[in-house]
């Protein structure tokens, strides 16, 4: 394997340096990703044993289903628009040439990707903080799960959170864009 593929994928797309926040961040995206996969792999796998070979029912496990997907897909989209392996609207500057137009239409992408995640993120903000309040706001009458009571802000957490770390990292690459638009060269 050569030193580009064991980079993984899209290495050309990354940042050229990873600060110690990013190694960080990167390093518990990963450890959210992989532990909220094998436990979504032995939950459903449980469930599955119960209700086929035992002839039970697991009762209430997709509330942990729920909690475990909720963190592994924002922690899993963070990592993603770190790497830039997210889903965008990049067909268009996928059939431009190189120069100063491309160079437009990309900051342009980016400055949409980024404006709409700011507004996704003070939506995840909200969310957050009505399971975390409650519907009044007081901190009274949580919303919790119906059978294993757990706090629904615990997946609006993952939400919330994996909104911020994306709007970080949207606008690292908008800034990277402005930069290249301004200076020239490949974005």
């Amino acid at each position: 394997m050569s030193e580009r593929e064991a980079m993984g994928c899209f290495p050309e797309n990354r940042p050229d340096k990873k600060s110690p926040i990013d190694l960080v961040l990167l390093s518990f995206f990963s450890i959210v990703t992989v532990v909220c996969s094998l436990l979504l792999s032995v939950v459903i796998s449980a469930a599955a044993f119960t209700r086929y070979i035992i002839g039970g029912d697991l009762y209430g496990f997709e509330e942990w289903v729920k909690l475990f997907a909720f963190w592994l897909y924002f922690m899993g989209g963070a990592y993603g628009a770190y790497n830039d392996t997210h889903v965008s609207a990049d067909v268009v500057d996928s059939y431009m040439k190189e120069g100063t137009l491309k160079r437009a239409v990309i900051f342009l992408r980016n400055i949409i990707t980024t404006g709409i995640s700011i507004l996704f993120t003070w939506y995840g903000y909200d969310f957050f903080m009505f399971g975390f309040m409650g519907p009044l706001g007081t901190g009274v009458a949580i919303p919790k799960t119906t059978v294993w009571q757990i706090p629904l802000w615990t997946s609006y957490l993952a939400v919330f959170l994996g909104l911020i770390f994306m709007t970080y990292y949207f606008f690292m690459r908008m800034l990277r864009s402005f930069r290249a638009l301004i200076k020239g060269g490949i974005s």
